[in-house]
């Protein structure tokens, strides 16, 4: 079996739930993300993410990272409400901080409105919002 289908839909990881919903909303919040003390992004206009089950993500604008930074990363993962996300390293000096943010540069149609924005683990960096 190359591939899974619901109807003429590929599926990526795993089947859709029917409880699962994926909500993205605009807001004011500022968000900082740091990581060792270093500003890597600042936002005032974040897309927040709320899905079924799991942490609300702050979605970023690239032009809200300290693009120097941060290089492309080396894993690429899948979710089946959102699709293909590639990951973003961060250098600090020396020292490489492999994956610790995403970005769907063309997400599945529920989820356009993250298209191309970026978001952090939250177990990887400091993450403060408003």
């Amino acid at each position: 079996m190359d591939a899974w289908y619901e109807e003429d839909e590929q599926v990526f990881t795993h089947a859709r739930s029917p409880y699962t919903r994926i909500d993205i909303l605009a807001s004011s919040r500022t968000v900082r993300v740091e990581l060792d003390g270093t500003l890597l992004a600042l936002s005032r206009s974040p897309r927040l993410l709320f899905e079924t089950g799991l942490p609300t993500r702050c979605y970023l604008a690239p032009t809200d990272l300290v693009l120097p930074l941060f290089e492309p990363g080396t894993r690429t993962t899948h979710c089946p409400y959102k699709g293909a996300a590639d990951h973003l390293s961060v250098r600090l000096g020396d020292t490489l901080h492999p994956n610790i943010a995403w970005t769907y540069p063309t997400p599945f149609a529920e989820s356009q409105k993250i298209a191309g924005l970026v978001a952090f683990y939250d177990d990887r960096v400091t993450l403060h919002l408003d």
